[in-house]
Order: structure tokens, then C-alpha cells, then sequence
């Protein structure tokens, strides 16, 4: 079974995205901000990671900076899922190593949609 980390600093985002990950065969854990999931991911990487740009402590593109210097023998795939749609963050999220880009509010559908695109659904 795949992993999935959610990290959103909305109790609601991460309820409504563990829903949707679970009934795709995901198994789910949560993080409330970047610090928490980099502290996640140093235990257990997961397959994928569903990342929020807006977050107290350490904001999205900061953990995924931050990821990026970890030593790691497989990167996890890093889905942004964000408010943010200007083509300038979308270029900061992919530059910084993100590799797929949705727009809450999101559905079913476009979650798994972006998931096959990265190869994990």
C-alpha cells in the first residue's frame, strides 16, 4: 500500500484529502506545518507528499527546501495543494522540487488525476 503525508495546517484540508487518499488505497499520516513533517519524514518517508504553501512554523516551499537536503535513498513525489496559483509560485513550487501543482479546492478526480501523473496512484 502507498503513503501518503499530508502536511496543512487546516484540520479541515486534512481531513477532506484523507478521505479522498484512503478510498484511493492510501495509507495517510498528517503534519500540521513543515517542521512537523520534516520531522516525519526523517523517521519514515512516505510515497507522497500532499504540501500546503501557507503554514505557520515552516511554510511549504521552506520544508521543501529543506527536504531537498536530507539524505534520502528515494525522494518522496511532492504534490503542492494550495491557494497560491500565480505562474510566479507555481515556478517557485516546481523549481524548489515539487512535481505536480492542485488548487484547493480540490475533488476526487483531480487528486487522483495529479497522483497518476507523478506515478504513485
Amino acid at each position: 500500500m502507498k503513503t501518503c503525508l499530508i502536511v496543512d495546517d487546516s484540520k479541515v484540508i486534512r481531513k477532506v484529502a484523507r478521505h479522498i487518499l484512503e478510498t484511493l488505497d492510501f495509507t495517510v499520516a498528517e503534519a500540521v506545518d513543515g517542521r512537523d513533517a520534516l520531522m516525519q519524514c526523517r523517521a519514515s518517508l512516505p510515497d507522497v507528499i500532499l504540501l500546503d504553501w501557507n503554514m505557520p512554523v515552516m511554510s511549504g516551499i521552506e520544508f521543501l527546501r529543506a527536504l531537498g537536503t536530507e539524505p534520502m535513498a528515494q525522494r518522496p513525489k511532492v504534490v503542492f495543494c494550495t491557494t497560491e496559483n500565480g505562474m510566479a509560485h507555481i515556478r517557485t513550487a516546481i523549481e524548489a522540487g515539487a512535481d505536480e501543482y492542485v488548487m484547493k479546492p480540490f475533488d476526487r478526480e483531480t487528486l487522483q488525476s495529479k497522483l497518476q501523473i507523478v506515478g504513485v496512484a
